[in-house]
């Protein structure tokens, strides 16, 4: 089995974690210290090691780990930390034989579910472990085995697992566990390092080109609260935040509604110089219009009607901080210029006062209208346009980022189920690639609410969504009335092509033939023409 995709750079040493508590009943201090010292000798041995030697330093500890502890298997696994996934990484057993190795693997399996399933360390019987599985001869015979397993956790992480195995019903006792939780501290040390520092492995060994476009990847930052997903395109938005999150300029996000807008604003905000202060958000939307001036600036006591009070707005409320302006399309015009000046000079006056106020805010500003064409059609204001628009930043519809799809639902699963004390484990291929599939018109959001309605419907350890709603052809075909422009005829030619060819792009019966052009020409079609994931 290859190692894990696991690396050091040559510089980083390994520091040992020294053992816990000592144990005097089972074994003797003396065999403790020397399972101890063998094992150190393992990792050291090679001196600083890479992702080769990573499997054989291993299963070197494998091999001492069982031969000290009179064992018949010893198995080390990891976890990926993209999917949750179990590897069985280094495995060690005095039965080389088929059923052996069929053995480890069921063992591998079952301690590995045990472990990363949130339970922690075991000792026992197998045949107590409650792991359905297979009734085949391997599982068979590890039931009259006894285990005992721990947890690498660092952290607050499970990096994998650490067990043993012995044929038989002689137990392991809690000196046994107690032992193999030392070696899994000294374990867990080194399988740090080598997550920590594989990034830059991997970049040594990447072109000039790559390991620039993978040292500007943010996606996995924490400060990118709840943006979930590592597509192209959503890595291109989020370097476009690293670069403009530590100046002071204003930003016009633009995207379809449900694209998680707020979110980008606010990771802006999170990385700027203004972090401490407040971030207030107000949706221009949402405001009766009448009310939105004094929503936004404030007004004195009996300004109008019902004002029984001085009340600060929210560019005071702002001030040395960021204001998020959601939805900006829908200011009135009239309006549009008080805003204009107060970007421009950093000075308004409350609604009913003659008093200048200065502020010093950094506005971000965010819409799903075209603003441009607002501005032709004169609705909106150019010279508050081009105010606002220093730095555009355009979010991706969903239907552009379908490899974030699966990472997302993970996401919005885990967060519901927890919200609702249920306990979703497993997730169907079938519905994932439905999930895939779908070209959610609602984008980000309407996924969201879907997922939160599905965990509604699975009281159960898999999750049972409503895929009936989502087995329907989303893309309508438009009347003959709206085939207005090139472009939608264009669209709506290769959608129909699509559709008759069952949505197959190559060979003598595909698109690209009915079409008469290249697989590759149809595929750039298809992007720049925004035809969204194969829909069911």
């Amino acid at each position: 089995m290859s190692a894990v995709e696991f690396g050091l750079t040559p510089q980083t040493p390994f520091v040992l974690a020294p053992p816990v508590a000592p144990f005097e009943q089972h074994f003797a201090e003396s065999e403790a210290t020397r399972l101890l010292a063998d094992l150190s000798e393992s990792l050291l041995s090679g001196g600083l090691i890479g992702e080769a030697e990573l499997e054989s330093v291993l299963t070197a500890v494998n091999a001492s780990v069982r031969h000290r502890m009179n064992s018949d298997f010893a198995i080390l696994g990891l976890s990926h930390a993209d999917d949750g996934e179990y590897q069985f990484m280094a495995f060690d057993s005095a039965d080389d034989s088929d059923l052996g190795q069929e053995c480890a693997g069921v063992l591998a399996e079952a301690f590995g579910t045990h472990v990363l399933s949130g339970k922690q360390d075991w000792t026992g019987r197998l045949a107590d472990l409650s792991w359905n599985h297979a009734d085949d001869r391997a599982w068979m015979a590890t039931l009259s085995m006894s285990g005992c397993v721990v947890p690498l956790v660092s952290h607050h992480r499970v990096l994998g697992v650490f067990a043993i195995g012995k044929r038989g019903f002689s137990a392991y006792t809690p000196e046994d566990l107690d032992c193999l939780r030392q070696v899994a501290s000294q374990v867990t040390v080194v399988v740090e390092n080598f997550l920590r520092y594989s990034e830059p492995k991997k970049l040594k060994d990447q072109s000039s080109e790559e390991k620039i476009f993978v040292t500007d990847e943010p996606s996995s930052e924490p400060s990118f609260e709840n943006i979930v997903g590592r597509s192209p395109a959503l890595r291109r938005v989020l370097r476009e935040v690293e670069v403009v999150a530590p100046t002071d300029s204003g930003v016009l996000i633009q995207g379809e509604t449900g694209t998680g807008k707020e979110l980008f604003a606010q990771a802006i905000h999170n990385r700027s110089p203004r972090r401490d202060r407040a971030f207030v958000k107000v949706n221009c939307a949402a405001i009766p219009s009448g009310l939105l001036e004094s929503e936004l600036f404030g007004h004195e006591k009996g300004a109008f009607t019902g004002a029984i009070m001085r009340k600060p707005g929210r560019f005071e409320v702002a001030d040395k901080g960021t204001l998020f302006l959601d939805e900006v399309g829908d200011i009135p015009l009239d309006l549009q210029s008080k805003l204009l000046r107060v970007l421009q000079e950093r000075e308004f006056e409350r609604l009913g006062s003659t008093r200048t106020q200065q502020v010093d805010v950094r506005v971000i500003a965010a819409t799903h209208r075209d603003l441009k064409k607002m501005v032709e059609e004169g609705t909106f204001r150019s010279d508050l346009y081009y105010r606002l628009h220093v730095f555009p930043l355009v979010v991706p519809p969903l239907r552009d980022r379908c490899d974030d799809i699966p990472r997302i639902v993970r996401h919005y699963v885990n967060k519901y189920a927890k919200r609702m004390n249920r306990h979703i484990e497993t997730i169907s291929e079938g519905t994932m690639e439905v999930f895939a599939n779908y070209s959610w018109p609602g984008n980000v959001r309407e996924l969201q609410n879907f997922i939160e309605r599905a965990v509604i419907l699975s009281p159960g350890g898999s999750l049972h969504a409503p895929l009936e709603e989502l087995r329907q052809d989303t893309v309508q075909t438009p009347s003959a009335n709206h085939l207005s422009t090139l472009e939608e005829i264009q669209r709506e030619h290769v959608l129909r092509a699509l559709r008759e060819s069952n949505w197959v792009t190559g060979g003598p019966n595909g698109a690209a033939v009915r079409l008469g052009m290249k697989r590759t020409t149809l595929a750039y079609r298809i992007r720049k023409l925004k035809i969204p994931c194969r829909p069911q």
